[in-house]
C-alpha cells in the first residue's frame, strides 16, 4: 500500500514530534538518575541530548514533511505560504498525538507510569517573557536560513539554538506548544503542571507572530522559499513527476 503525498507528511510529523518529546523527558529523567546532586549538570545532558537528538530527528523526517515538529512553526510557514491549509489540518494532530505518545514512550522505557501528571508549577512573569523571546528566535532562525538560501545547515542550527536557549532562557525554552502539552503527561525533570500551560502557550504564539512580522519586514521576498522550511521538501500531495526526456 502506497500512501499519499500528505498521509506520509502526518505520518513524519507524529514520528518526529513522537521522538523528540521522547528524547527531552527521556534524557531528563536518565539525567536524574545519573546525576542526582547536580541540577546543572542535570540540565546540561538534558540540553545535549536534546539538541542532538532534534538534529538527527529533522535529517532524518525533514525530507517528507518540512521537518516542523512545532505548531507554532507550522503556523508561520502557513502564513508565508510554505503549506497549504490541509497540511496544516493534518500536521497539527499529528504533532499533538505524536508528543502524546513520546511522554508515554519515555515514561514507559524507565519503568514510570505510562501517565503520571506533572506537579513542576512553572508560573512567573520571567518564564513566560523567557518563552516568547525563545520562540522569537526560533522562528526568526529557521526563516533566515530560508530566505538566505541556507536551508541545508538548519537542522544543525536549529539543535544548536535550543540546546544553548536551554541555558540562556529561564524557562530553559520549551517554545513548542506541543512539547508544553506533552510535558504535562511526565512527572518527572522535563515536566510541567497543567495550570502553567495556557500562559507558555499565549506567550510561544505571541513570541512567534512577532517573529513572522520581523521576518516578513527583512525578507519580502521569502513566500517564493517558504517550502524549504526546516529542510527543503516537496510540499505537493502528490509525487513529483520527472521530466519527459524531448524527442530529437
Amino acid at each position: 500500500m502506497q500512501l499519499t503525498r500528505l498521509a506520509r507528511q502526518a505520518l513524519a510529523e507524529f514520528l518526529g514530534s513522537a521522538g523528540l518529546v521522547a528524547v527531552v523527558i527521556g534524557s531528563g529523567i536518565a539525567a536524574q538518575r545519573l546525576s542526582p546532586d547536580d541540577v546543572g549538570l542535570q540540565l546540561l545532558e538534558n540540553a545535549l541530548a536534546t539538541g542532538a537528538g532534534l538534529v538527527a530527528l529533522i535529517l532524518a523526517f525533514g525530507p517528507v514533511s518540512g521537518g516542523h515538529f512545532n505548531p507554532v512553526v507550522t503556523l508561520a510557514d502557513r502564513f508565508f505560504g510554505g503549506v497549504s491549509n490541509r497540511q496544516v489540518a493534518v500536521y497539527l494532530p499529528a504533532q499533538l498525538i505524536g508528543g502524546a505518545v513520546g511522554a508515554v514512550v519515555a515514561n514507559v522505557m524507565f519503568d514510570l507510569p505510562a501517565v503520571s501528571v506533572s506537579a513542576t508549577d512553572r508560573s512567573a512573569g520571567g518564564l513566560w517573557l523567557s518563552e516568547a523571546v525563545a520562540t522569537f528566535g526560533l522562528v526568526v532562525l529557521i526563516f533566515a536560513l530560508v530566505r538566505a538560501g541556507r536551508a541545508g545547515p538548519a537542522p544543525f542550527a536549529v539543535g544548536a539554538y535550543i540546546t544553548a536557549a536551554y541555558w540562556w532562557s529561564s524557562s530553559t525554552s520549551f517554545a513548542n506548544p506541543m512539547i508544553d502539552l506533552a510535558r504535562t503527561l511526565s512527572d518527572t525533570f522535563a515536566g510541567i503542571a497543567p495550570a502553567s500551560v495556557p500562559m507558555f502557550l499565549l506567550m510561544q504564539l505571541v513570541g512567534g507572530a512577532a517573529a513572522v512580522a520581523v521576518v516578513a519586514l527583512l525578507h519580502p521576498e521569502i513566500p517564493a522559499l517558504a517550502d524549504a522550511v526546516v529542510v527543503p521538501h516537496d510540499g505537493t500531495d502528490e509525487p513529483a513527476r520527472r521530466p519527459v526526456p524531448e524527442e530529437s
